[in-house]
């Protein structure tokens, strides 16, 4: 017999890794290249050489029993003190080594994070569509997911509505910029204006409500727009950062988290999020990659690949009459479904071996993420059976 929780997890299992699975089981069927899977956010652009050249002098040079052995909790000083070093350098922050926890990517950050803050019945408020885990991670400390809905026409969120969600019980907002599912960023003013209103409701509750800001999509941005470091903007904030997309290292699981001195009672909790990197079972981030990210903070996957697979997947799903925006970041484009129930067209894309993920698993039911960080080759040889799939439809009708 399994836990109560896990019972719940086990039969309501992620329809992206299902997907993902099934991708594979469908290539062994009929052939890879006949599988069209965008399915999940694995990136198909490798790491820089410089990584791989990194590694192989790391393990040459160094000593081994320092390099795969322990270390503090909140991972190597000097490997810290260069991405604050980094950090500074780029968004004009005064960070120091001390405000940098090493974690095992970002989702691990994020979950030391929500078990240094949240107590049982606490709300944490996201804006829908958010990834489907944010809600796992707030339960795993029994606290409480608000989604907040967003304008669907522009996926920018509704400032009012998100004020009306705020209250006694909010203890964080999680912010994902740019955005997964829909590949928006949430420009400055949207950031000024939720500060405004957290600020405004920390006074009226006399209590501290955090930002989350999840960012391992931050360099994946294909416009001039920018995408703000929001601890310029509201002392309360924790950033989480993963290597996973900007470096190809989706399996390496590392990244880190930025505390700010500036947030209430700083010191408690760096301590605090530390200790839950121990004890939640982390212990520390991976010991020769931590390495390997310090040596390689100027390097970043080549976004054209991205770029071009967007460009003609969009201009082609246009073409053909599916509504959906432009993305402006990351890799995913999030698609309006033709028919209300998005299920029935992930199952009819299926029969043309197109593998989405329903919008529902985002908490944005009517739509369709698609994930773009495949092979050009699958974005341009699955074009014939969406347009199939927009035929049938009838989608230049809506």
């Amino acid at each position: 017999m399994i836990s109560e929780k896990m019972e719940k997890l086990v039969e309501n299992n992620s329809v992206i890794r299902q997907m993902f699975e099934e991708g594979k089981r469908m290539a062994g069927e009929f052939g890879a290249d006949n599988v069209y899977d965008f399915s999940i956010g694995n990136p198909n652009v490798p790491a820089p050489k410089k990584v791989q050249e990194t590694i192989e002098r790391l393990l040459k040079e160094e000593d081994p029993v320092t390099l795969h052995g322990y270390m503090p909790n909140a991972g190597f000083p000097e490997v810290r003190a260069k991405i604050a070093g980094s950090l500074n350098k780029r968004f004009g922050t005064a960070f120091s080594e001390e405000n940098i926890i090493m974690t095992s990517g970002a989702a691990g950050g994020l979950n030391c994070a929500l078990k240094a803050l949240i107590n049982p019945g606490d709300e944490v408020i996201s804006f829908a569509p958010y990834f489907v885990e944010y809600r796992n991670y707030v339960g795993n400390f029994d606290g409480i997911l608000k989604e907040t809905a967003l304008d669907t026409d522009t996926f920018q969120p509704d400032l009012e509505a998100f004020e009306r969600s705020v209250t006694a019980k909010t203890r964080a907002l999680i912010i994902n910029n740019p955005n997964n599912p829909s590949g928006v960023i949430y420009p400055e003013s949207t950031i000024k204006g939720i500060a405004d209103i957290l600020l405004k409701r920390q006074q009226e509750y006399g209590s501290e409500i955090f930002i989350i800001s999840d960012e391992p999509y931050r360099e994946l941005v294909y416009t001039d727009t920018e995408v703000p470091y929001i601890t310029k903007y509201y002392p309360n904030t924790i950033v989480g950062y993963s290597f996973s997309k900007t470096l190809s290292l989706p399996g390496e699981r590392i990244g880190y988290l930025v505390i700010p001195s500036e947030a209430a009672d700083y010191e408690r909790l760096f301590q605090a999020v530390t200790i839950a990197n121990r004890v939640l079972g982390f212990v520390n981030a991976p010991s020769l990659i931590q390495k390997v990210v310090a040596e390689c903070l100027d390097e970043k996957a080549d976004i054209r690949f991205y770029a071009r697979n967007r460009d003609v997947l969009y201009d082609a799903l246009k073409e053909y009459g599916y509504s959906c925006i432009r993305p402006e970041g990351a890799f995913y484009m999030f698609i309006k479904s033709p028919v209300p129930d998005e299920k029935e067209f992930v199952a009819e894309a299926k029969k043309e071996h197109i593998l989405l993920v329903p919008g529902s698993s985002f908490a944005c039911p009517g739509f369709v993420r698609l994930s773009y960080c495949v092979a050009y080759e699958t974005c341009v040889n699955s074009l014939p059976g969406f347009k199939r799939l927009a035929e049938k439809y009838g989608v230049n009708t809506f």
